[in-house]
């Protein structure tokens, strides 16, 4: 049987970010074995999410969800800025020179807490609470962020 696979492509808003989650969430609780796995990935959606919508040149974004073999994917899509792209390409490549997320994580807590735009901490976020290795790729202006996860219990159906 092939795996489910949530695709969406809409106009976000702040408040539809809560919504999506809260679907996703309830979504992939009914097709995981590991509850805990869906908690993290409604999680990490959220976070995506919302920096897809903050960071975006325009209005559309994408999001899917997949499971391939025993990796969940979340991928998003938007439109950004060239200095966005580079910030981003910056805090990606300090998180995965970290070698404890959990440590990093509470760093950016400290580091962000004087900032006066912007926390920075969706992404650290992702990697040290949901357990997840963080990537992007680039086409043009349109970013494709990707969270990954090994499952393990695979579906219920």
């Amino acid at each position: 049987m092939k795996a489910p696979y949530f695709h969406l492509a809409f106009r976000p808003n702040i408040t539809l970010v809560s919504t999506v989650r809260r679907f996703i969430g309830e979504f992939y609780r009914r097709l995981l074995s590991d509850q805990e796995v869906g908690s993290r990935l409604a999680l990490a959606t959220h976070e995506l999410l919302e920096n897809a919508v903050a960071y975006a040149t325009s209005d559309d974004t994408e999001i899917r969800i997949e499971i391939v073999d025993d990796q969940l994917v979340i991928k998003t899509w938007n439109r950004t800025l060239p200095e966005r792209i580079a910030n981003l390409r910056d805090a990606l490549d300090e998180m995965s020179s970290a070698p404890d997320a959990d440590l990093y994580y509470q760093q950016m807590l400290l580091r962000t807490s004087k900032r006066t735009e912007g926390s920075g901490l969706g992404l650290a976020r992702i990697r040290a609470e949901c357990d997840m290795k963080l990537g992007f790729e680039l086409m043009q202006d349109r970013v494709c962020m990707m969270a990954t996860t090994t499952i393990h219990g695979g579906l219920t159906q």
